[in-house]
């Protein structure tokens, strides 16, 4: 019998890099004498790509990389010191490694989540992960979540996908597998609501709803 496979998100689901995104665009605007948007508009765009974020930010199309560029340069310096676990999350991934092939999959540019994760001492338990750069369609595109899997042993009625967006859910709606929400990151619970109906505080308590509901299937 298939072990059960759970995707993860990763800002907002495992960790929090809001300082380091912040600061980041911040630099970025402030490298091209851009006005800088505010906090609160920059988060409200997190989960999105760098890209459509700069644009929703009103950065002409043109522009775009260039701002991308400046804030890659940055974000890696700073990424690790000012990046933190969420409630809960490394207890959930050495849960769920007992039970459950594991996998990331994020907007965030694969290379930096890697970093970020051997930091943490939490990448030796993600069989994959892929990140910006691994596909053409980010999410809410079916395509992360399926090129994730292609890469694991998987039974789609036991594969779930926990995210902090309806981005993360609507994608694992699109790729055919299970989601679950949880309130720890940049969407609140009744936005969703809209996308599913399993939502949890944090993601060690959706490890455990997975856990539960996966065991009763059996």
């Amino acid at each position: 019998m298939q072990k059960t496979t759970i995707l993860f998100d990763l800002d907002g689901t495992l960790i929090d890099s809001t300082e380091a995104i912040l600061e980041g665009f911040r630099v970025a605007f402030e490298t091209f004498d851009s006005p800088v948007p505010s906090d609160e508009a920059i988060k409200s765009e997190i989960g999105h790509t760098l890209e459509n974020m700069f644009l929703t930010l009103g950065v002409s199309i043109e522009k775009v990389d260039a701002h991308v560029h400046a804030y890659k340069m940055h974000y890696r310096v700073i990424s690790c010191q000012k990046t933190v676990l969420l409630k809960g999350a490394r207890e959930a991934v050495v849960e769920a490694s007992k039970f459950a092939n594991l996998g990331v999959v994020t907007t965030k540019t694969g290379e930096y989540s890697t970093i970020l994760l051997e930091h943490m001492d939490l990448m030796k338990y993600f069989d994959v992960l892929i990140g910006r750069e691994h596909v053409t369609h980010p999410k809410p595109h079916k395509e992360p979540i399926l090129k994730a899997l292609l890469k694991l042993e998987h039974d789609k009625t036991k594969t779930w996908m926990i995210g902090d967006t309806p981005m993360d859910i609507d994608s694992a709606y699109n790729a055919g597998v299970k989601s679950v929400g949880v309130t720890s990151g940049y969407a609140s619970r009744e936005v969703l609501e809209k996308s599913t109906p399993n939502i949890y505080e944090n993601v060690l308590d959706a490890v455990n709803f997975i856990k539960n509901s996966d065991e009763n299937y059996k």
